[in-house]
């Protein structure tokens, strides 16, 4: 039988990829990431196998040291990461959309000094839109960047930071009135800010401090926490793209990146919950045969199985369609908000599979089942999705009566 969710029409060069990629995960994720996971520990050693393996530049061009791949291709080896540990992704994840806002609307001098030490892995990515008391509405960002000569002076509090111990340089969106009359709309008056630091918790660099690690359900090993501005001083030429007010329109070109990212690991953690689901209906006896001979169980495999397929499949849809340059806001809205709900119910039947030891830490569903919900609030919650999807739908479909 046919593994689940194949990708038709790879290049050979894809294939090795995620070939190398997969036996990496097999060998040197799957083996450890639940104890690692157990400790909230961050998983130096894994990084590190990342980083020989170039996957820290895979979608940075060649000019400036990376692979030059695909979204689809990143896509695809997210989905194998996540498949051995859903924190591993993440540690990518954010990496490469700061990577890939640098590339698609950095300066010639933020490209050339950045890119070429983000795909060596020697800088790693971090990026910040949300506030603690704003959630998804972007609009209503407070923290602020003033001018004064050649430097602006930030102040704010920032919160959900991936990586934010870790990262040495994070993409901070912040509102800049300067040049921005008093009544224009919120998203035009947005800046995003290249913050250099040093990797660390406290005290970063002068105006900048890290706190310790939010404690989590899930989504554990990975480092997630919060930024406070206090008359941080950013020089001027570290406005991304050189220019004040086109800060929303960057995150958000950078986040259909990450919806498509946390697309690729739902789809990655409902393989493994299907994996784990019928190698152990297989591995369970009652009444006499393995609970995989019950039909009642036999319905959650292909119910299973039916999802993975479908969410992969919308999946590598809108990795596609960002890579052929065309808008794909509507299948990035509609593969996120798919897969991290099938990936839910996936997980969750996989745990009812496993009955009582599906509550057990020593099972790896346990793990799982903890990991899932972040998928239906990162990169926007399930009804952000709709709201995107809705709105897409009715411009495509507009009644002319």
């Amino acid at each position: 039988m046919a593994r689940l969710a194949q990708t038709a029409g790879l290049t050979d060069i894809q294939t090795e990829i995620l070939s190398t990629v997969r036996d990496f995960v097999d060998k040197e994720i799957i083996p450890v990431a639940t104890e690692l996971e157990h400790r909230d520990e961050y998983p130096q050693q894994i990084v590190d196998g990342l980083k020989e393996l170039g996957l820290f530049g895979l979608m940075i061009p060649e000019e400036y040291g990376g692979l030059g791949e695909s979204l689809l291709t990143y896509a695809l080896c997210v989905e194998e990461i996540a498949r051995g540990w859903m924190s591993v992704s993440g540690i990518i994840n954010t990496h490469f959309i700061v990577a890939y806002m640098l590339k698609q609307h950095g300066t010639q001098e933020q490209k050339d000094h950045f890119l070429p030490h983000m795909a060596a892995g020697d800088i790693r990515g971090a990026f910040s839109m949300s506030e603690p008391a704003l959630g998804s509405d972007v609009s209503a960002i407070t923290s602020k960047a003033v001018k004064d000569g050649e430097e602006y002076v930030l102040n704010g509090q920032k919160m959900w930071l991936t990586n934010g111990g870790t990262s040495s340089l994070v993409a901070v969106l912040v509102r800049s009135d300067e040049g921005h009359p008093e009544g224009t709309a919120p998203h035009k008056s947005m800046t995003t800010f290249l913050v250099e630091k040093e990797p660390g918790f406290g005290e970063v660099r002068p105006g900048l401090t890290i706190p310790g690690k939010i404690d989590k359900m899930g989504y554990k090993g990975v480092d997630t926490t919060e930024l406070i501005m206090d008359g941080l001083r950013v020089p001027a030429d570290r406005v991304l793209g050189g220019v004040t007010g086109r800060g929303f329109y960057q995150m958000m070109d950078g986040v259909e990146v990450g919806r498509v990212n946390v697309a690729a690991r739902g789809c990655g953690v409902a393989q493994r919950a299907f994996e784990l689901g019928v190698r152990y209906a297989q591995q369970r006896h009652t009444f006499g045969k393995q609970i995989a001979q019950h039909q009642a169980i036999q319905f959650k495999l292909a119910e299973m199985a039916t999802k993975v397929e479908a969410a992969h499949a919308m999946m590598v849809n809108a990795a596609r369609k960002k890579d052929s340059g065309q808008r794909n806001d509507l299948e990035a809205g509609m593969a996120k908000y798919l897969a991290s709900e099938y990936c839910k119910e996936v997980v969750e039947d996989a745990f009812r599979i496993h009955g009582g030891y599906g509550f057990s830490k020593e099972y790896e569903i346990e793990r799982l089942y903890r990991e899932a919900p972040m998928l239906l609030i990162g990169e926007g919650t399930a009804e952000i999705q709709k709201m995107i999807i809705g709105r897409r739908l009715l411009e495509e479909y507009r009644f002319q009566g």
